[in-house]
C-alpha cells in the first residue's frame, strides 16, 4: 500500500522538529499530503498521535 495521506495531532509544538525528522525517516521518499493539529491527546503521556490513509496497488500503475 502507498501512503496517500497523513495527519498529525500533535500535543505540543515542542515536538514538532523530533516528529518531523522521524516523518523523513519513516517515509523515506514518499511524500503524502499531510495535516498538523495541534491538540490535546487521550493522555497526558501520549506526544503525538498518526492517523495515514493509503490505497493498494502498484505505485507506477
Amino acid at each position: 500500500a502507498d501512503v496517500v495521506c497523513a495527519r498529525y495531532y500533535i500535543a505540543d509544538m515542542a515536538h514538532y522538529d523530533a516528529m518531523v525528522a522521524v516523518a523523513g525517516d519513516v517515509f523515506g521518499d514518499i511524500r503524502p499530503a499531510a495535516t498538523m493539529v495541534v491538540c490535546g491527546l487521550t493522555t497526558p503521556e501520549m506526544k503525538l498521535e498518526i492517523e495515514v490513509t493509503a490505497r493498494i496497488g502498484a505505485r507506477n500503475s
